[in-house]
């Protein structure tokens, strides 16, 4: 959450003159296509805590990773943070072969060193919540493997503007 996927993504769109799609503007119609509840996530969180409610999105959110890609074929994509973490192996394995025959799947985080993308990341987080929560979802994020998996690259964006940081995904594509 905060790496600038959206940001970049829109720019990348914009010099390639194609598309942009959000994950996070979509995601919903494509869970409930799949029989995603508002009511029944609240319900979690309230009774059973984030963790649970974190792992009741998980279907949904790989289900909506193969939506999207299949929806917005020709477009500039930036997928929800969590939409390419998954800790149980077959939605990661559905993802992985969903997401195979793209070449262009970027991870962006702002430094090749972990701790210092995290620091990076909560200090912007800061500036939109204080929940801790979430904190702490965004350093399980970082650090787990399935995100770097899945990507072909990985950007580092510390110190660079979201103009260089397109141009930079441009030069792969």
């Amino acid at each position: 959450m905060c790496a600038g996927k959206t940001t970049v993504g829109e720019k990348v769109a914009e010099k390639l003159n194609i598309p942009q799609c959000s994950m996070d503007e979509v995601r919903f119609s494509y869970y409930r296509e799949i029989g995603f509840s508002k009511e029944t996530q609240q319900n979690i969180r309230e009774e059973q805590g984030f963790q649970d409610m974190y792992a009741y999105w998980k279907p949904f959110e790989a289900y909506a990773v193969k939506r999207i890609l299949e929806e917005y074929k020709h477009a500039v994509i930036d997928f929800g943070a969590g939409h390419s973490v998954y800790e149980d192996r077959k939605l990661f394995q559905q993802v992985e072969k969903t997401s195979k025959p793209y070449p262009s799947l970027f991870l962006l985080l702002p430094s090749s060193d972990r701790e210092e993308s995290i620091q990076i990341l909560h200090q912007r987080l800061q500036q939109i919540t204080d929940d801790k929560d979430v904190f702490e979802l965004n350093k399980h994020f970082v650090t787990h493997p399935s995100n770097h998996k899945l990507a072909k690259q990985t950007i580092y964006t510390k110190g660079k503007s979201a103009d260089t940081v397109a141009e930079e995904i441009i030069s792969y594509v």
